[in-house]
Order: structure tokens, then sequence, then C-alpha cells
């Protein structure tokens, strides 16, 4: 079994005045890229902790969505009820909130790398905060959740007291050479409260990714596909957008050479590959 990803939406978002998970993100949706990224750093599958009937975006069909059924509880309800889930998938999981726009996978590497036998929690202690909601657990925690629960608790910090938690500060992250190269301010923790927020987030320039074309993809598109061609693009469509192409049941995407996808919400980081190839027998 291989690590879980686990997406918790289920907040009020009072601040905000609208669902996090549906705000538009570069043509996609900031609930969307947030599971694309998980999806992109973990081997198991990404769990999605809803409140009863809260509608959500469409996501993949790989996505599994569960109902948290006890409202108004906090989090830590919520992580109880993914945490649950997920132990059929995993024995640990990264878990967030789906407010997270500059999430990297790197970062979620880096943070479920750090467990070993004789830790339950990695906590990351990023700006001068604990944070609880881009952190990883042991998925066994479940029933001592819901102990804490039934006792009373309704935020995470209480769980760390009670279980062996290991806690990482900014150098230890940064300590990780793919995760200082990727985010060195470690905005991978910024999350976003209210319009403000969303708009500066928003206003925020999209990664440069480099796209190339091959077979007949590189000659409709006018140039040597394979020299790349750096673009500006957040998801998988809009990096095959900016050179021509859309992608259908008629081109697929290798990204970093490995990965092979159609999903165009697919999440794009700075420096990734982007290769477009016809689909088609012979292309």
């Amino acid at each position: 079994m291989g690590d879980v990803g686990i997406v918790l939406v289920g907040g009020r978002s009072s601040r905000m005045g609208a669902p996090k998970a549906g705000l538009e993100w570069h043509g996609s949706t900031l609930l969307r890229r947030t599971v694309g990224v998980l999806r992109r750093a973990v081997d198991g599958p990404v769990i999605i902790v809803r409140a009863p009937d809260q509608a959500v975006p469409e996501t993949p069909d790989d996505v599994l969505i569960v109902d948290d059924d006890q409202e108004g509880l906090g989090p830590l309800q919520g992580l109880a009820v993914g945490l649950e889930a997920a132990a059929a998938h995993g024995e640990m999981a990264f878990v967030c909130s789906t407010d997270l726009p500059f999430l990297h996978p790197a970062y979620i590497r880096k943070v479920l790398a750090c467990f070993d036998e004789d830790t339950d929690v990695v906590l990351p202690m990023v700006h001068g905060h604990r944070q609880p909601l881009a952190a990883g657990y042991r998925t066994a925690l479940a029933p001592q959740v819901q102990r804490l629960l039934t006792e009373g608790a309704r935020k995470p910090a209480m769980l760390f007291d009670v279980v062996r938690t290991r806690r990482l500060d900014e150098d230890a992250l940064l300590s990780d050479p793919a995760l200082a190269a990727a985010d060195p301010g470690l905005r991978s923790v910024l999350n976003i409260n209210d319009p403000d927020d969303y708009a500066r987030a928003r206003a925020t320039a999209p990664p440069t990714v480099d796209v190339r074309c091959f077979g007949t993809l590189a000659r409709s598109g006018g140039y040597d596909g394979h020299d790349g061609r750096p673009v500006a693009a957040a998801t998988l469509e809009g990096a095959a957008r900016a050179v021509g192409i859309s992608l259908d049941q008629h081109v697929v995407a290798a990204l970093n050479g490995d990965r092979i996808t159609r999903d165009g919400h697919t999440p794009l980081m700075d420096g990734d590959r982007v290769s477009l190839l016809s689909a088609d027998a012979g292309g």
C-alpha cells in the first residue's frame, strides 16, 4: 500500500463568502488543483472529506469522496473521517485543506519522507505557525482521534500532545534539495481566507513550463517539436493550448517523461516538461 492524500473541504468559508473548493483557478478549480498536486505526490488514492450533501467540483473518477456526517466539530472531525477511510489504502497520509493554491509535490514528498517507526504525525512549523492541515498523519490514528472527539476535543493541536509528533521547522524542510529548489519560500503552506487573499493568489503569474510536440503534432504546430518551447501555464490544458493544441481523444501528454495523461486539469509546476504526442497509431 502506498501513501494516501486527504483533502478536507467541509469548512464553512465564512470569510471567503463562497466555497473555496469551487474557486476558479486558471481554468480549473482550487479543489481540482489540490487533488492534482496530491496525485502527483502520493502512490495511493486521494480522498476528499466533505460535509453532508456538500456539492464539490468535478474530480477524476479515481478520487474517493467520503462524507463527514458530524457538522460543527471542526477539522479534527474531518481528520478522523479521512484517516478511517484512508486506513484501507495506506499507512501514512498527507492531509491538507483545499485552500493551498501554491502547494507543491516536493513539499508533500518531504513531509511523508520524514515518517519513521517512531513517528505518528509529521507536523511542519512554518512562518511561525504549526501547519496541521499541511501535515502527515499515520492512518492508524483514526480511533485515537475519534476518542479525543468523544472527550470534547475539537482542534488537531490536542492530538499532538498525546501522540508521537515529529516537528519540522523551516530549516529541516529546506534541507531537502528538491524542496529547496522548488519552493524556497515554503509557499506550499500559504492558505487563502478571504477575497483579498484569493485575488492576490490568482494574480500570481502561472508557472513556466517546457512544451514539446512530437510526430504530426510537431508539424501542425509549425515548429520542431523536439526543441522545447517555454510557456506560462498552470494546467496541462493551458500548456497545450499555448502551442495551439487541445487535449482530446487523439492527443496524450507525458509529464516529466513518465506520466501519461489526458487530464487537462493536471496542475503544473515551474520547470515541468510537457510532451504532447498523438494517440493515434502511426502518429
